[in-house]
């Protein structure tokens, strides 16, 4: 039976309700996973609530798959994500979708003009098109939202 995969959504942190839903387990079961397996270890915000990093999903999902589909015990799970991880291999139930950061970075990259100092600053009436439509292109748009997106999502967790 292979497993659904699972969508990470773009973002840079996940609390320990957003990576149950994701994962399809109860809390205690991920805070167990953490003391069996060393290379799940999320960070602690100022609260000392857990913060679950992209890796730290793709990680726990892969020792579902590990534990759940492939019927490993907790000590061949282990062994086999340690030799996975010295190898080098990804985990195999990771989504083939960019990290955050590599996305953003490729957004701003499409949008150079977003960013481009050379440019005289304009007044808010030459910015406007006539029309009344945002001088901006679709992929513009969308940099712009992924990068108010983050900035949100961080000022949220400085305030936690």
């Amino acid at each position: 039976m292979t497993p659904e995969p699972v969508v990470i959504p773009e973002k840079i942190y996940f609390k320990i309700g957003e990576v149950c839903d994701l994962v399809g387990v109860q809390a205690h079961v991920l805070r167990y996973w953490e003391t069996e397996f060393t290379m799940l270890s999320p960070q602690k915000n100022k609260s000392g609530q857990r913060s679950y990093r992209r890796r730290d999903v793709e990680i726990a999902l892969r020792i579902k798959q590990l534990l759940y589909n492939e019927m490993f015990t907790i000590a061949g799970a282990r062994k086999k994500l340690q030799s996975e991880s010295r190898d080098g291999n990804k985990p195999k139930s990771a989504p083939a979708t960019q990290p955050a950061r590599t996305t953003l970075s490729s957004s701003v990259e499409k949008a150079p003009m977003l960013f481009d100092t050379s440019l005289e600053p304009e007044t808010p009436n030459a910015v406007a098109a006539s029309d009344g439509s945002t001088p901006f292109s679709g992929d513009q748009r969308e940099a712009l939202r992924t990068i108010a997106a983050n900035l949100l999502e961080l000022r949220e967790m400085l305030r936690s």
